[in-house]
């Protein structure tokens, strides 16, 4: 039975709506949330396990709302799999008790991983089932990144950081190579709450690889700064720090940031308006590796946050088209989104000299960074613009296509290209269950079918995953 407890400020007990409520929950949604029922209200809540009971704080609510947002405060009848949470400032049942939400970016890690990838691949499949009409199995599987030492430098991430991660230990953590930052009023590096203006100080990132918490940037007065980005690549060359300065900070106070950056990490200011970047210290874009391959990134420019991300895709993307037959030396080859080239390179080097490659990219610093990375390949043809603009004029066809979207999705204008283009195959790399499985049903929709499927857990603690499919005509065969 569900209970609440009255509201304690007047304004909201005159709303008659409680504050805190004890609800049972259901099923886990697409978002990171689960979805629970108060006297026949919807509320997404953050923070719970399916079947468990809860105590949850009301955060977003309205008389006339179609759905409230909850978040999690006390368990009263806990999931087998659910740990104690590894990081205190994302850890609901503590930063409640102290009068604030947890900063977002961990809103998973109170279960353990085997929990969270049947969780993540009981969304994918609900999407796929519901926007596509596909009933499939489908199995979510672990990157692996070997258990990390405690990360931080401050009081909260002390030695005691193993004893407080509970039955998950340090699994799954360590493996962000990118991170970014708010700034407190005070001028020292925090984190919003979820779906909160409210900035949180930090002095650990626990998911973030080691080199990004040892340049400890949590002890640095950063006034004068509205943001902060630091990347810091798996291969173990130089990070890159960029500084987003406020309106009227001037180039003297941004010089003296950059030098008191410890280590060898290059630092740069980037202009959010405009996306340019200017050098403080060192250099202003990163050197990353994957397959095998050497990339230059801009600062600013896309990159697989996981350390483990690019080498994971690039495999699956080859395997599946060589797999499929579509892929040989030779052979004609089109790469969407194309971003610095993590998927051109390799694909040049699958087609040989006697193939080509035609690489969109839409942003110019990345699409600069690809022609870098391509070294002049002579099969290789990068041309900066719009996807469905580039396609509608290009006019070609391929033997087959890699189309990596940004999480909205490619959409059904350019899957329609996309499929008139008449490709043998079609490997789609995707961060967002939803505009997927909507794409899938456009694929379905032209006479494509989703011939494979396979997810990867790239975001440990996140309900994130990524996925790479196969999609082929109707019937065809290798």
């Amino acid at each position: 039975m569900n209970e609440f407890t009255q509201p304690n400020s007047a304004a909201a007990s005159e709303a008659q709506q409680p504050t805190e409520v004890v609800i049972d929950v259901g099923p886990v949604a697409h978002g990171g949330h689960c979805v629970a029922r108060y006297q026949g209200r919807v509320i997404f809540v953050r923070h719970a396990v399916p079947g468990e009971k809860v105590k949850v704080r009301i955060t977003d609510a309205g008389e006339n709302a179609k759905f409230w947002r909850a978040d999690t405060i006390e368990v009263l009848a806990a999931d087998p799999e659910r740990v104690e949470h590894f990081w205190h400032a994302a850890d609901p049942l503590r930063t409640w008790a102290n009068g604030h939400a947890p900063v977002g970016g961990a809103e998973f890690g109170h279960m353990t991983l085997a929990k969270q990838r049947e969780l993540k691949a009981a969304v994918l499949t609900e999407q796929l089932q519901r926007l596509a009409g596909l009933d499939v199995s489908v199995e979510v599987q672990g990157v692996g990144v070997a258990p990390s030492e405690p990360s931080g430098t401050g009081p909260d991430a002390a030695s005691d950081a193993g004893s407080r991660l509970g039955a998950s230990g340090t699994e799954g953590l360590g493996w962000r190579t990118r991170a970014a930052y708010s700034m407190t009023r005070g001028g020292r590096l925090g984190m919003h709450a979820h779906r909160s203006e409210d900035i949180l100080a930090v002095r650990e990132m626990p998911l973030a690889v080691q080199a990004i918490n040892d340049l400890a940037l949590w002890d640095l007065d950063l006034d004068g700064i509205t943001r902060v980005e630091v990347a810091a690549p798996a291969n173990g060359s130089a990070p890159l720090v960029l500084l987003v300065p406020a309106a009227g900070t001037k180039p003297r106070r941004l010089r003296m940031l950059a030098a008191q950056v410890p280590g060898d990490a290059s630092v740069a200011a980037l202009d959010a308006a405009t996306g340019a970047v200017t050098q403080l210290r060192g250099r202003t874009w990163l050197q990353e590796t994957a397959a095998g391959h050497d990339y230059r990134v801009s600062g600013g420019g896309f990159w697989q946050i996981h350390k483990a991300g690019p080498d994971t895709l690039v495999a699956a993307v080859l395997e599946l088209l060589t797999g499929a037959g579509h892929l040989r030396d030779g052979s004609s080859v089109a790469d969407l989104y194309a971003g610095a080239g993590l998927f051109t390179v390799p694909l040049a080097a699958a087609v040989g000299e006697s193939g080509t490659v035609l690489s969109i990219e839409g942003a110019a610093g990345s699409s600069r960074d690809a022609r870098k990375n391509v070294r002049g390949a002579a099969q290789v043809e990068i041309i900066e613009g719009r996807v469905e603009k580039v396609l509608r004029s290009a006019q070609r066809s391929f033997d087959s296509i890699v189309l990596d979207p940004p999480r909205a999705g490619a959409g059904k204008a350019v899957i329609g290209q996309l499929l008139a283009s008449a490709p043998k195959a079609i490997a789609y790399v995707s961060c967002d269950p939803a505009s997927f499985a909507r794409d899938v049903g456009y694929v379905q929709e032209g006479g494509w079918e989703l011939s494979e499927l396979r997810a990867f857990d790239l975001y440990p603690h996140t309900h994130h995953l990524e996925t790479v499919a196969l999609l082929t005509p109707k019937g065809a065969t290798p």
